[in-house]
């Protein structure tokens, strides 16, 4: 759910030897890149990663799927590369999608007011547009960084929050700056959308997900995770999801337990925070069934490589929006400094990549971390899926992790891995 500002991460530790399941792909096809993506992935698990899964799709029937994981996560949960995964803040892609369908159907306008559709929700709610929602430049303040929601997102507290008390969290605090005027990530934004297109449907948005993009793509193991309690929250079997695959299970998340969690928080993180779950070894808890309540439309989507392959697959190719909504959704605005090579347009990020420039997103909420991206067309897709935030966050595991993840966008768009990391258009 993207932890910008509240609990973000990525970049490395080390844990145990990683075991092996072979990686697959279509019958009769060559996969040229997965013997060097196999060895980058047992890198990334030696390194700290719990477990990762990689799927890369060159567009033309070659298809890699690679699974690893490190062995003491095995009493827990058998890798496989069709597991499903919390995929954080990729659910900002589908939100925006369903958004943009609605205006497509002239249901809501991107010049809409905030106050239209939620009077008196929202401070200067008459100046705070869909638009500036959907690309982070409405400047409300981001609601994980609240202590009482924080508390509750790392599963110190199992308090369920209701989209409307995560709204209101975040609007209990100041603004960042006037709408419009400047970018800064929020998950504010999309719990205010995911309202909106409630409102304007009189669906729940995990209907509205499942009836607009789950269901007309077949993703049987694709829903919305509302956190409260429902079937949606352990498998698709709920209101907010469809029959489920068989053999497909939840992967399982780890975060460094209370003992080393404290030097790889952001600075500023108040005192105390850790992560709740069981004990594991390597000094980790297992988070996968950490209060999911403060994700809803931020974070909470639940799928697998091969179900999002298909849903970008389809959003850029334009099948799941007209060329106008298309156009709007890749228009971007420049995200915060630290990030020069991404740029955000209505829940889509453009990333340059050290072998040319994708779309997608990245996503992490406890125990999961995930990057989907797609080339221009929709034709190619690749998804690399980490079980874990803060076990990325020394050095030697983001280093693994970053290389993975540019040897599968490489292989992903066809190119080789360039010598050095400088990204090219």
């Amino acid at each position: 759910m993207a932890l910008t500002g509240a609990l973000t991460g990525c970049e490395a530790s080390a844990v145990a030897q990683g075991t092996a399941p072979t990686p697959t792909a279509r019958p009769g096809t060559a996969t040229p890149h997965s013997a060097r993506l196999t060895a980058l992935a047992h890198k990334d698990v030696d390194a700290g990663a719990p477990g990762v899964v990689v799927r890369v799709d060159r567009g033309d029937g070659r298809v890699t799927e690679i699974a690893r994981q490190a062995p003491w996560t095995t009493a827990d949960h058998t890798l496989t590369a069709s597991d499903r995964f919390r995929m954080g803040s990729n659910t900002k892609t589908m939100v925006a999608t369903v958004v943009l369908q609605l205006v497509a159907e002239d249901r809501l306008q991107l010049t809409d007011p905030v106050e239209k559709w939620l009077p008196g929700l929202i401070p200067d709610g008459t100046a705070i547009t869909v638009r500036t929602l959907l690309n982070h430049t409405s400047g409300l303040f981001n609601y994980t960084n609240d202590p009482a929601v924080l508390k509750a997102f790392t599963g110190q507290d199992t308090r369920q929050w209701t989209p409307g008390e995560l709204l209101a969290a975040g609007v209990r605090h100041d603004p960042l700056f006037d709408p419009g005027t400047d970018y800064s990530y929020s998950n504010t934004n999309y719990i205010a959308l995911g309202l909106v297109a409630e409102k304007a449907t009189g669906h729940s948005l995990g209907d509205l997900i499942r009836r607009r993009i789950a269901g007309p793509l077949h993703l049987k193991n694709t829903y919305l995770d509302t956190g409260a309690g429902t079937g949606s929250d352990t498998g698709p079997k709920g209101g907010s999801g469809s029959a489920a695959v068989k053999g497909s299970a939840l992967a399982h998340g780890y975060e460094p337990d209370a003992a080393r969690i404290g030097p790889l928080l952001p600075a500023g993180t108040p005192e105390g925070t850790a992560f709740a779950g069981p004990a594991r070894p390597a000094g980790y808890v297992d988070t996968t069934s950490i209060n999911t309540s403060t994700q809803w439309a931020a974070g909470g989507i639940v799928s697998t490589a091969r179900d999002w392959a298909r849903f970008s697959g389809a959003l850029l190719s334009g099948a799941l929006l007209p060329p106008a909504q298309l156009k709007a959704m890749r228009t971007t605005v420049a995200e915060e400094a630290q990030f020069p090579n991404r740029r955000y347009g209505l829940g889509l990020e453009e990333v340059v990549t050290p072998c040319g420039t994708v779309w997608g997103h990245s996503g992490q909420v406890p125990g999961y971390s995930s990057e989907n991206y797609t080339d221009a067309t929709g034709r190619r897709t690749v998804s690399v899926l980490t079980g874990t935030i803060f076990g990325l966050v020394p050095p030697k595991a983001g280093a693994a992790n970053k290389a993975l993840v540019d040897a599968a966008v490489c292989a992903m768009l066809g190119k080789p891995v360039p010598a050095t990391s400088t990204p090219t258009g």
